[in-house]
């Protein structure tokens, strides 16, 4: 596997080695993600009915069902998956950037990232892409009541997911001092028109495998404070909320 050469400009980058990648791909991947992750899915279930919130970088839009009792505007930086995204009625997807993402600020009640923020190729640009996420929640905060009362005003909460280092039960071994910095192939097969034989044609897609704590020093450092944390099947995963 081959890592990042840092002397290409990140947006350069980034637009080759995950973008375009993502768009040659979307219906092949889709296809192979449908099933929701146990913790996502129990986040959003536990969620209050008729709380509004985003699902930035949605894919094909997998989560936008898990709760009919919310509502989630989704976005993602591939047009060919927020096309099949938009299927999932009546929530909303647009194409949007992570670091630049088109919603008022300080509105939403939750959010969330499943497997985004690691494609992004410098610590600055995946920090930042927290820092947007965050923006968009409500912050929490305290109103006074009276002379002594003081009443903890919840604000809102976001769960992001990103690709562990520590992996080494997995089949790609990855483990504690290996490369953070990697491609990670995905392999299309298909039938050959002349001869009928398979085919296939790999896409290399860029990742920073983040290590243990990595995730909670971005959160912090992005302004956010993690209430809650821990590793699910080769992720780590944090959710964090926006002080007042």
């Amino acid at each position: 596997m081959e890592t990042r050469p840092f002397s290409q400009g990140a947006d350069a980058y980034e637009e080759e080695h995950v973008h375009l990648v993502y768009e040659q791909i979307a219906s092949h991947f889709s296809s192979t993600r449908y099933k929701p992750w146990p913790i996502v899915e129990g986040f959003l279930q536990d969620l209050p009915g008729g709380s509004v919130g985003l699902d930035v970088g949605c894919g094909n839009g997998k989560y936008l069902a898990v709760n009919p009792n919310i509502f989630i505007l989704a976005s993602d930086r591939s047009e060919n998956l927020v096309k099949i995204a938009s299927q999932h009625q009546p929530h909303t997807s647009v194409v949007a950037d992570n670091l630049l993402l088109p919603h008022p600020p300080a509105s939403f009640d939750f959010a969330i990232s499943i497997a985004v923020v690691h494609h992004l190729s410098t610590r600055e640009r995946r920090v930042q892409a927290i820092v947007a996420i965050l923006e968009t929640l409500r912050p929490q905060a305290k109103v006074e009541r009276g002379q002594s009362e003081e009443v903890n005003i919840l604000g809102g909460k976001a769960l992001i997911y990103v690709w562990a280092l520590e992996q080494k039960a997995s089949r790609r071994g990855w483990d504690e001092g290996d490369e953070q910095d990697v491609m990670v192939p995905w392999v299309m097969k298909s039938k050959s028109h002349d001869c009928g034989n398979e085919e296939s044609k790999i896409f290399n897609r860029y990742y920073h495998l983040y290590r243990q704590g990595e995730l909670g020093e971005d959160i912090v450092e992005a302004g956010g404070r993690v209430v809650e944390s821990g590793y699910e099947k080769d992720n780590w995963w944090a959710i964090a909320v926006r002080p007042g």
